[in-house]
């Protein structure tokens, strides 16, 4: 694990600047869940669980936050308005405010706020709203510097629950999921400064899947699971590398992120799709396997853990999901715990903490070897779908109500005073 963590280090490095403690995208500074080695947690709780630092209200929409340099940044939708907000990461206090319109109304869902997680770069701020509408924010202001109608360029339709797909950047270029077949424009390239389109590839629409970056055979790849395909793009123009059908037509949805591990790259779905598992080599890669069994998750991304996957098998709207750790190689099942219910989840200091989907927040011990649990606390109150952030040993947890900031940090570590200076 410590060698694939530190190629993901040195990928990250190229394309998202971050400090310790900072968690500037979608799952942490290296889009892979893993916290940075700095992040130090208690070993046990007290009686009520984490101590609560701060909370508010929010509004609508499923994104989970980012921060970077103490400033954390909130998405979401307030009447007929998306708002991005800078909030002092330790104490809540608003920094600065952007408002933008928007007329999603949700159909199969009720939700109508955005659902993709705020990316933090350098000196911006990038947010996709709900209904396609592409922002690049000044980091220190909050000013809009560019912005892009995606659904309108490209021709796309609303899908099911409208955007859900955080984009990702390699270089300087932004890579998103962006859906519009129509015109080959199933992922886009825009350019960081101005929002310019650089190039389209795969007719092909979205999914809730968020991309990340890999470098295999000494090359990098962007690695996208589209609404019926999983592929290996090439960054630099858009050309395939590799493609697999991943997904089925009809009322279903992938939603949980490509995991790289070593030369392998795993993808899982539920609604019949199951687990995938290849081999990258060079140009071509070996589909070795394809199950429903060991993992069907239904939009949390598993976790790489010394080799092994941790995450949740099953869905959230149809019963049960169970908490599992597997061998994707042999595609054995090394420990579970059945009837856990569903949740999302992330490794910090060797500890896992996972947020399940009733608001119950659950530390346990990053091991392959068996399931122990470190403390379990009852910290929202209502359906929580949002993917927790921890940054400096603050974890930011909400639902469609409440945001809380919750301290899991040892004695004697503390957030770094905000500093919304461009980082190198």
């Amino acid at each position: 694990m410590r060698i694939i963590q530190l190629s993901l280090l040195i990928l990250v490095c190229l394309s998202v600047p971050c400090r310790g403690g900072d968690w500037p995208q979608i799952m942490g500074p290296y889009r892979n869940g893993h916290a940075a080695a700095g992040e130090a947690l208690v070993a046990e709780w007290p009686a009520g669980g984490p101590p609560l630092k701060w909370q508010r209200p929010v509004g609508s929409g499923f994104a989970g936050l980012a921060i970077s340099r103490n400033v954390a940044i909130l998405f979401h939708r307030i009447e007929d308005e998306e708002i991005v907000e800078a909030l002092r990461a330790d104490t809540g206090e608003v920094l600065w405010k952007h408002s933008s319109p928007v007329s999603y109304k949700g159909t199969f869902n009720p939700n109508d706020g955005p659902i993709a997680v705020p990316l933090i770069h350098k000196d911006r701020v990038y947010v996709f709203g709900i209904a396609g509408h592409l922002q690049c924010l000044d980091f220190k202001t909050g000013k809009q510097i560019w912005s892009r109608q995606t659904h309108q360029d490209f021709q796309v339709g609303e899908g099911y629950f409208g955007v859900g797909s955080t984009p990702l950047i390699i270089e300087d270029k932004l890579l998103v999921n962006v859906g519009g077949k129509r015109q080959n424009a199933g992922i886009v390239a825009f350019s960081l400064d101005q929002g310019r389109t650089l190039w389209k590839s795969m007719p092909d629409d979205a999914s809730y899947s968020s991309p990340v970056s890999g470098f295999f055979n000494g090359r990098f790849y962007a690695l996208f699971i589209t609404r019926q395909h999983l592929v290996g793009v090439d960054p630099e123009n858009g050309n395939i590398l590799f493609q697999f059908p991943f997904g089925k037509r009809g009322p279903t949805v992938n939603g949980a992120n490509p995991v790289q591990v070593g030369r392998h790259v795993f993808a899982t779905a539920s609604y019949g799709v199951g687990g995938f598992w290849g081999l990258v080599e060079g140009n071509s890669t070996t589909e070795i396997w394809r199950s429903e069994k060991p993992m069907s998750s239904q939009y949390t991304t598993p976790i790489e853990y010394d080799g092994a996957l941790i995450g949740i098998d099953g869905r959230q709207d149809v019963g049960p999901a169970r908490l599992i750790c597997f061998d994707p190689k042999s595609q054995k099942v090394l420990w579970s715990k059945e009837n856990f219910g569903y949740a999302t989840l992330l490794e910090a200091d060797n500890k896992l903490l996972i947020l399940k989907t009733d608001g119950t927040l659950v530390m346990a011990t990053g091991s392959k070897e068996k399931y122990q649990e470190l403390g379990r606390a009852q910290v929202l109150n209502s359906t929580t779908r949002a993917l927790p952030a921890l940054s400096n040993g603050l974890l930011f947890v909400r639902d469609t109500k409440t945001l809380k900031c919750l301290e899991l940090n040892k004695p004697g570590q503390s957030p770094a005073t905000p500093d919304n200076s461009s980082s190198n």
